[in-house]
């Protein structure tokens, strides 16, 4: 669902400073960063920080991405008008509006019922029509919306979790922090071919824990 947003000065510099001269070339996802007002997710920091080159404190010991990781998950989604998503960790909602501008419908589940509140009422208010919302423990997936053609998941667990394996369909992608919380993690892409998984170490992130 593609939204029609104003243009944004801090947020076509986010993205060719930080995410296109990184290498980052989608350009659904290039297109999806430049027009989504990340600072309306961050309203307890100055219009400026909310664009900078780190992640940043949304209450409840939780994070939201820094723009180019938000931007590299996105983009080994591999996403397209089609996709149905699965979003482990709303967070702020600001990582969901980059996929519902992009994705055909989203399903994202948050464990903190206040940060659901909030980004349900942000993305709402947006106009976003294709994302339906959860509170509850994300590492059981939704299994009542399954089969997913992409799963992302926005904190870091020791392994993936098999009941995701399970919710992914024939060729989808799941995309996942795996490492201990307490150092860096490995960013995982893993693709289900059959029955098989071909899973891919990608780069050092670092992420809150997936709360089990």
């Amino acid at each position: 669902m593609k939204i029609q947003y104003s243009k944004n000065s801090l947020a076509d510099e986010m993205v060719k400073s930080q995410i296109e001269n990184r290498g980052i070339n989608d350009p659904n996802v290039l297109s999806a960063m430049r027009e989504i007002p990340r600072h309306v997710f961050l309203s307890s920091v100055t219009d400026y920080r909310a664009y900078g080159d780190y992640p940043l404190s949304i209450g409840f010991e939780q994070t939201i991405s820094q723009p180019y990781i938000v931007a590299y998950m996105t983009e080994v989604l591999e996403l397209s008008r089609k996709d149905r998503v699965l979003e482990i960790g709303t967070g702020s909602g600001y990582q969901t509006a980059v996929l519902a501008q992009i994705a055909d419908t989203v399903f994202t589940v948050e464990k903190i019922a206040a940060l659901s509140v909030r980004a349900e009422k942000i993305l709402k208010e947006l106009g976003y029509t294709n994302i339906s919302f959860k509170v509850g423990n994300g590492v059981f997936g939704w299994k009542e919306h399954a089969p997913y053609s992409r799963i992302i998941v926005t904190a870091a667990s020791r392994y993936i979790p098999r009941s995701l394996k399970e919710q992914l369909c024939d060729n989808g992608i799941l995309v996942i922090p795996v490492g201990d919380f307490r150092s860096y993690q490995i960013l995982t892409v893993m693709r289900k071919v059959g029955k098989h998984f071909e899973e891919k170490k990608t780069i050092g992130c670092r992420f809150v824990p997936l709360v089990e």
